[in-house]
């Protein structure tokens, strides 16, 4: 299978894209990215755009399943009109524009507590985006809700930090839900989203992946 991977260069993409590369079901992976890679492989196409100029009749668009694994923070952000771009904006457009080339199965890292009528404003805005992607029909749709996600980002969140410390700490004795989500396990469960796909739409939370 030849699949799109957005968000490749994050925690949960970096591993989504290792994960991809060493499964012999994907044929090929198209990974856009704002700087290149560094991953050098010969199934890997890494087309290097800015988000808001993305090429949207390109040939690389076609592909069987997507990935998105695209997300900020407020902090990163700066302000709710480009965290909402980020999280919300960049990757409907990816959504839509790989669906009017033909996929039929796409897989979305969410994250817990998503809703589209939740007063917490990230909580909404990834509510907002599933509700959204509902509407584009595609044959197999897997939205992967995890909660707190563990592994060593390139850039420092120190709420993110304590916080896992105190439940790593906790861990054993925590309802699975609870629980600390490693990135590896994340991409787990959207790479068999793709390269597996269940018809219909599938909901992955916390306790799933812990």
């Amino acid at each position: 299978m030849r699949v799109l991977l957005a968000g490749a260069s994050g925690l949960v993409g970096a591993q989504v894209l290792r994960q991809l590369l060493d499964d012999p079901r994907c044929s090929s992976v198209v990974a856009p990215t704002r700087r290149p890679l560094a991953q050098v492989d010969p199934r890997l196409l890494n087309p290097v755009w800015d988000f808001s100029e993305l090429p949207l009749e390109a040939d690389w668009w076609q592909v069987d399943a997507a990935i998105c694994a695209l997300g900020s923070t407020m902090k990163q952000a700066g302000s709710r009109e480009v965290f909402r771009q980020i999280d919300h904006g960049y990757p409907l457009l990816i959504a839509q524009t790989v669906k009017r080339h033909g996929c039929k199965v796409f897989a979305l890292n969410s994250a817990v507590g998503a809703n589209p009528r939740s007063p917490v404003f990230y909580n909404r805005i990834k509510g907002e985006l599933e509700y959204n992607l509902r509407a584009l029909g595609f044959d197999a749709l897997t939205l992967v809700r995890p909660g707190l996600i563990g592994g060593e980002r390139a850039e420092r969140r120190p709420g993110e930090h304590i916080a896992g410390r105190v439940l790593g700490v906790l861990g054993p004795v925590l309802p699975r839900a609870w629980r600390i989500n490693p990135a590896d396990r994340i991409a787990q469960a959207l790479v068999e989203a793709a390269l597996a796909p269940q018809p219909g739409e599938r909901v992955i939370g916390p306790a799933q992946l812990a």
